[in-house]
């Protein structure tokens, strides 16, 4: 067998005011053929799965580019269309081949381009043909368009938030695609459109009772090959947003779509009840300060890089400050300038600096204040699972009292070693304060006395009733009140 190999990501908050050129992909990732290495990133697994599965089987992987950028605003057009082209003309190179297997995202948006991966994924059905397999690993906070699911034979989704799980999906895709190619099974996509958008996290329930339910079912029917949510992502102003369940089955499309159709449903039942319940700062301070054990994670959830904005919101800093609260950790805020002046300036120094609050209304107001350069930290990293998330050039900075890490390259707070790298130990803190939604779970948990979700400022479009959408459809939980009463009746 001749396979093609190759991965596009990001994921596009149409609200947020960074725009995404090539350079953005190029300083998350950006792997020529054959040169991505050997951990894979979030959306890049079945490359690396792809390596490991070809090799036990003798077949020919043909690798493409692998590129992923971190989520922010619209993609440069150009940017999309040299990298969409670039993989197509690999891929028409490697021709003839009997499958092709992505890593996608699904959530991206470029100028000129509401639908990027449908774009991409409809060029290559028609390079390939009707015959060859095509199929790819998708994030749950994507949009699956009918575009989409015309163009590929099946999708997985990662079933966790936070996504520990995007190796083992990508296994499940080589999986099916191994049977499909060697004619073992007849993968049929039966999609449900929930006519919901909400957050889902894995975390807590209900959601990780339903997840685990969707496993089961995999392991115990035999007609059934992959259940997967597709999540939606609120700040993706699409006509297509909003929640579906994929069921692929072997070949059984009524069987698909009853069950589809039954799982999709009984998540639209529990609407509303699946978001961690969270706090402004005033409380979450409050709350972090009067804990007798530490240390509390205080979670800055709604300026997480993750979901596309700065990551530069000094909210609940300034209250941290206003409150003259200390053994504190914040990680991070993105601040290229600042760290430029801390870089210039050199560990030890003492220096007035102002940063924060440069990207958008909303993200509080820049902090003033003479703080010492306590470290500088080139090309810094942290772990996120598996994986490496690289956060660029960085400085911890302290001022009274409060140790603070500035980044170069936005990211979100994945794992205690952002803080570790710039060398603060978090277990000594009474509060870490981190930027991240969901994804810091599967790490900080493991550390933390306490975990506070914080509402604070408003970076981010968190209440789909009343953001201001332009092209998403109306008739979608909780814009309509009941869009599914004649089904649920």
């Amino acid at each position: 067998m001749r396979i093609f190999t190759a991965a596009l990501a990001t994921e596009t908050n149409t609200f947020a005011p960074i725009c995404i050129d090539r350079r953005a992909f190029e300083e998350s990732l950006y792997a020529p053929p054959g040169q991505h290495p050997v951990t894979p990133t979030l959306c890049t697994a079945p490359i690396t799965v792809g390596r490991k599965v070809c090799a036990q089987k003798g077949w020919t992987l043909i690798e493409g580019t692998a590129a992923w950028a971190d989520p922010a605003g619209l993609i440069n057009r150009r940017a999309f269309e040299s990298l969409r082209d670039e993989i197509l003309d690999q891929l028409r190179d490697a021709m003839p081949v009997d499958a092709v297997v992505l890593g996608l995202h699904g959530a991206m948006v470029a100028d000129g381009y509401l639908d990027p991966e449908g774009d991409l994924l409809s060029r290559i059905r028609q390079m390939v043909g009707p015959d060859v397999l095509l199929c790819a690993e998708l994030d749950p906070h994507s949009h699956l368009t009918e575009k989409r699911c015309a163009a590929a034979n099946f999708f997985v989704v990662f079933k966790e938030f936070p996504h520990t799980d995007f190796v083992e999906r990508a296994e499940d895709l080589w999986r099916i695609a191994i049977d499909t190619l060697e004619g073992r099974v007849s993968p049929v996509m039966s999609v449900f459109d929930c006519r919901m958008i909400d957050v889902f996290p894995t975390s807590r329930e209900p959601m990780r009772s339903f997840v685990d339910r969707l496993t089961e079912i995999e392991q115990s029917d035999v007609d059934v090959l992959s259940l997967s949510v597709i999540h939606g992502f609120m700040a993706g102003d699409v006509p297509e947003m909003g929640t579906k369940m994929i069921a692929v089955t072997n070949g059984k499309r009524e069987k698909g779509e009853a069950l589809a159709h039954k799982l999709g449903l009984e998540l639209f039942s529990r609407r509303g009840t699946f978001m961690m319940p969270w706090i402004d700062e005033k409380e979450a301070v409050a709350k972090a300060r009067a804990s007798a054990v530490g240390p509390v994670v205080i979670a800055d959830m709604w300026d997480n890089p993750g979901g596309g904005t700065a990551g530069d919101a000094t909210v609940v800093l300034a209250e941290l400050l206003s409150q003259g609260v200390t053994n504190v950790a914040v990680g991070m805020i993105w601040d290229p300038i600042a760290v430029q002046i801390c870089m210039a300036a050199g560990e030890g120094a003492e220096i007035p600096l102002r940063f924060g609050a440069k990207s958008a209304p909303g993200t509080g107001n820049p902090i003033d204040g003479l703080v010492t350069v306590v470290k500088l930290q080139p090309n810094a990293e942290m772990r996120f699972g598996d994986s490496i998330a690289p956060f660029g050039d960085a400085a911890h900075i302290r001022l009274n009292g409060i140790d603070i890490i500035l980044s170069s390259v936005r990211v979100q707070s994945y794992d205690p070693s952002l803080f570790t790298a710039l060398g603060v130990d978090p277990l000594t803190k009474h509060i870490l304060v981190i930027k991240s939604t969901n994804h810091f779970y599967a790490a900080f948990s493991k550390i933390a006395s306490e975990i506070l979700y914080c509402s604070a400022g408003t970076p981010y479009p968190n209440n789909p009733a009343t953001n201001p959408y332009r092209r998403a459809r109306r008739d979608i939980w909780p814009i309509m009140a009941n869009p599914h009463s004649i089904e649920a009746a």
